[in-house]
């Protein structure tokens, strides 16, 4: 968004409710080139449609740069023969396929950030091997005859559905499944029971849907047993977008989603044009037509709530979600009030896509990494909690910013900006969850130190290494620095990132004003330089909840005492303790065989008093086991991303804390230890997921 000219007079969007089917077709544009297994092996009923669900990939890889090699061979899944490929698809494959050896290799390709691609009797597939049943989200219950139904597109930004109308009417044979997947994957297509005969999930019955598990990518379509269904263009467009999410050429936010309302989804009720230009409505899509103006949801205001859109760009194309308005008929309202998060791929750092426009930049690499091109669907998370906002982008966190401006705030309105002539940009599925204006944090919050609001003596101070760019500088005994607002419910200790090439000093962390209580002193010592960084920690006692106003005052003696980077409210359990760590069904955290190599796989097990379920942990630190650390592969942060043990650290990846609530958190990611797909057999794998506070997230500390 540029600063937007004055007002010459409203508009109203045009609204035209026209019915369109979008037709299928390949990627936007070319992918990189990628390399899928084909594999159709076969020990129950066997489909007829295999030969030509095969040639209808070998078609579409033809046509869409990656190759395709088919096999029924299970000795095949070795790791070094499926570390070549970036996918792996089921395709129609029933029964015991693959022995103890090669289900292993099959787990460490996924745990090594593989694609898999389950297509319709996968699910009747491997019944004994928990792995498995998670990774492709329900295994197989019964079907009636084939017959034509309609298919409920939810989610038409994901490459598999994007093509599609929001009903999809065809013929195949429609699987009841044992369990409702929706609950451990992002439903991407649903059936409407009422449209055929045999339907027995209760009205909630899945049909496609993706997620991130172990590591790696997981999408499943139950389509696909008839051999009409490979010449298809729809059908074959669905298979498409699903494979390339699997091989990491298309990206989604494929969290389980639940308890969301729809605020657009081709019912414009409760929305208004402010300024000049419009939107156009047609097949629950909004497209921007001139401007600069803004269509914002008139009918509510929001205070804490998840916001999530799906919104695509034609080329270098700028428009922007904002946020915390006050209504008004004058979108400059809207540029003075509130925030707006950008969408535009190209403009300057604070101005790109990702970024909270004029204020702060996204992080540019993880933003790059979660960014589909031009001609593709996106989905943004914008999440509010009181004044802090985190920016989610198909799924990946890309930034975190908390208001400070006391003219402004995150609370109000939200819209959308059509922002002139040639800028060119679409929306879809607006929906939001509100979630109270008192829920309190569970996991830690960092602050940067520079964003007080309100300081005596302290200047803000750019230094390589510092996070955000910046450092609390020129800190002399007697300074000090405000911070209002912080909700400090549940907070035990404050943990701060610091530098010093001076003598030192102490932080006293108060509340209220400068001279009040003091809930804890950090000691800051020398830290060798002022490039060396170093954290130090101090435990806080008669911590007030709810929101408060934090200050920080510091002593010491001399000038230049040290300079503070950030500091982490560290919320959590306190105690220090080494036995077992007992999750669902009382089972027990485990090595997988005690295996002690880096990046062996942690489990879920019954308790037998081994030291592989022998684990050391260290308050708001980390969890160890077999002198190795508990360990988040490659510090990801999207769910299911494999645990592991590693070689101990320091980093955020092996930073461990447990809440009062019973779950172990990573901080750095802001998620919960998880045991997939609430399973308690024996071998299933543990994995980062959003924190839900469900009983596979409770663990009992010793």
């Amino acid at each position: 968004m540029r600063l937007l000219r004055p007002v010459l007079g409203a508009a109203t969007a045009v609204l035209a409710a026209v019915a369109c089917t979008v037709p299928a077709g390949p990627a936007a544009a070319a992918d990189a080139p990628y390399d899928v297994l084909v594999f159709s092996k076969t020990a129950g009923f066997r489909h007829d449609s295999i030969a030509v669900g095969t040639q209808a990939i070998r078609d579409l890889g033809a046509a869409n740069n990656f190759t395709v090699t088919a096999t029924e061979d299970a000795t095949r899944f070795t790791t070094a023969n499926l570390a070549q490929y970036e996918a792996v698809v089921f395709l129609n494959t029933t029964g015991d396929v693959l022995d103890p050896t090669q289900q292993t290799a099959f787990e460490s390709y996924i745990g090594s950030g593989g694609g898999f691609v389950g297509v319709h009797s996968a699910a009747d597939t491997e019944y004994d091997w928990p792995f498995y049943g998670n990774l492709v989200g329900a295994w197989f219950a019964s079907h009636p005859a084939i017959q034509q139904a309609n298919v409920k597109v939810e989610d038409r930004a994901h490459a598999a559905t994007a093509h599609l109308p929001q009903t999809w009417t065809r013929t195949d044979e429609w699987y009841n499944y044992r369990t409702n997947a929706r609950s451990t994957a992002h439903v991407l297509a649903s059936l409407d029971e009422s449209s055929y005969s045999g339907g027995s999930m209760a009205g909630d019955h899945p049909h496609a849907w993706c997620k991130a598990y172990s590591g790696g990518r997981s999408f499943y379509t139950g389509g696909g047993h008839t051999q009409a269904s490979y010449s298809d263009p729809a059908f074959r467009a669905h298979l498409l977008g699903g494979i390339r999410y699997a091989a990491g050429r298309s990206k989604a936010d494929c969290r389980p989603e639940t308890g969301y309302t729809a605020l657009y989804n081709g019912a414009t009720t409760g929305w208004s044009q402010a300024g000049p230009g419009s939107f156009t409505n047609s097949d629950a899509t909004l497209s921007s037509v001139g401007g600069m103006g803004l269509y914002w949801y008139s009918a509510k205001q929001f205070t804490s709530y998840s916001l999530k859109l799906d919104w695509k760009v034609a080329g270098d194309d700028n428009s922007g979600v904002f946020i915390g308005f006050p209504p008004s008929t004058d979108p400059n309202s809207a540029v003075n009030n509130g925030y707006e998060v950008q969408i535009d791929p190209t403009d300057t750092p604070d101005k790109t896509t990702g970024a909270v426009y004029g204020f702060k930049s996204a992080d540019l690499a993880a933003r790059d990494a979660a960014l589909n091109p031009a001609g593709e669907w996106n989905t943004y998370e914008l999440l509010v909690e009181g004044e802090r906002l985190q920016v989610l982008l198909n799924g990946v966190k890309i930034n975190d910013f908390t208001n400070t401006d006391p003219v402004r705030s995150l609370a109000g309105h939200i819209g959308i900006q059509n922002h002139g002539t040639g800028d060119d940009v679409s929306f879809r599925n607006i929906r939001i969850k509100e979630l109270g204006g008192t829920t309190p944090p569970t996991g830690n919050t960092t602050v940067q130190a520079e964003a007080y609001s309100s300081a005596s003596g302290v200047t803000p101070f750019t230094k390589a290494g510092a996070n955000g760019g910046q450092t609390l500088g020129y800190i002399d005994p007697g300074d000090w620095s405000a911070y209002n607002g912080l909700d400090l419910t549940g907070v035990t200790s404050l943990r701060a990132r610091v530098v010093s090439g001076g003598p030192g000093g102490t932080i006293q962390v108060r509340t209220g004003s400068t001279t009040g209580p003091v809930l804890g002193s950090l000691a800051v010592p020398n830290t060798g330089s002022w490039t060396t960084y170093a954290d130090v920690t101090a435990a806080l006692s008669g911590v007030p909840a709810g929101g408060q106003n934090l200050y920080l005052t510091y002593t010491g003696t001399g000038s230049g005492l040290f300079d503070v980077d950030d500091f982490t409210l560290v919320r959590g359990v306190s105690t220090t303790g080494t036995g077992p760590v007992k999750g669902l069904a009382g089972k027990c955290l485990d090595v997988r065989n005690g295996g002690t190599a880096d990046g062996t796989q942690v489990q879920l097990y019954t308790c037998n008093g081994s030291t592989a379920q022998t684990w050391t942990v260290t308050p708001n630190s980390t969890v160890r086991a077999l002198g190795k650390c508990l360990d988040v592969s490659g510090g990801g942060s999207a769910d299911g991303t494999k645990i592991q043990l590693w070689t101990c650290n320091g980093t955020g990846a092996q930073n461990w804390s447990g809440q009062a609530d019973g779950t172990l958190r990573n901080p750095a990611s802001g998620k919960c230890l998880d045991v997939a797909g609430n399973n308690s057999a024996d071998g299933t794998v543990v994995h980062l997921w959003t924190c839900t506070g469900a009983a596979n997230q409770k663990w009992i500390l010793p």
